[in-house]
């Protein structure tokens, strides 16, 4: 990002790990602190992207193709980052986003299996040169995070509901891309109580603010 322009945090992992809680306390840690955030999602965000994510997560229907899935999660996450991520950005605001295209690395390329070069190429074109300044991956065993996802809403959409083996793929994704930028990654072992996970991000936020 430019000298004085906001700053972009995405948060990644499978459902259940406890991003959205993660999400909202970091939101009211800074506008404590006042500064001025955008809390959105991905797919999602805007009313053409939130009408898009209904098609890919909605279990009634026809079922995307893998590339199909891909292209849709681009288009929303190209209208995402007209409408909502650069203005905040451009005006010196936060944006915490939940997910972003290393969930399209995660789950169309580790879980779906379509080739990296695909994702690489959608991602040069919507939003060429640039990424995420930091990234926190909420990391926990798969078979916990369904147990959560189960407990919590009873339910799963068309992507989460994959299985198991789906789901171990998306994880072994997102810790490889993380093991290749440890300089936007910090880990975050999602298995804890959340009073330790909260004061991780405590101590993760304070550094990120000192070196800003």
């Amino acid at each position: 990002m430019t000298a004085g322009a906001g700053r972009f945090i995405t948060v990644e992992g499978i459902d259940g790990a406890g991003k959205t809680t993660a999400l909202h306390y970091l939101a009211e840690c800074l506008r404590a602190r006042g500064e001025i955030v955008v809390v959105t999602r991905e797919p999602g965000g805007t009313e053409l992207a939130e009408q898009i994510r209904d098609l890919l997560k909605g279990t009634a229907g026809e079922a995307p193709t893998a590339d199909t899935e891909t292209l849709l999660m681009f288009a929303a996450r190209a209208q995402h980052l007209t409408q909502v991520v650069y203005p905040a950005l451009a005006h010196g605001e936060w944006v915490l986003c939940d997910r972003f295209t290393d969930a399209t690395f995660a789950y169309q390329g580790g879980g779906r299996g379509l080739p990296s070069e695909r994702i690489q190429a959608l991602a040069d074109w919507v939003h060429p040169d640039f990424q995420p300044d930091r990234t926190l991956l909420f990391d926990l065993p798969v078979a916990e995070g369904m147990r959560r996802r189960q407990q919590e809403r009873g339910g799963e959409d068309r992507i989460e509901g994959a299985g198991e083996a789906f789901l171990e793929r998306v994880q072994a994704a997102y810790r490889d891309r993380a093991a290749d930028d440890p300089r936007r990654f910090h880990r975050v072992d999602a298995g804890r109580s959340w009073p330790e996970v909260r004061a991780e991000l405590d101590a993760w936020l304070a550094l990120e603010l000192a070196g800003r």
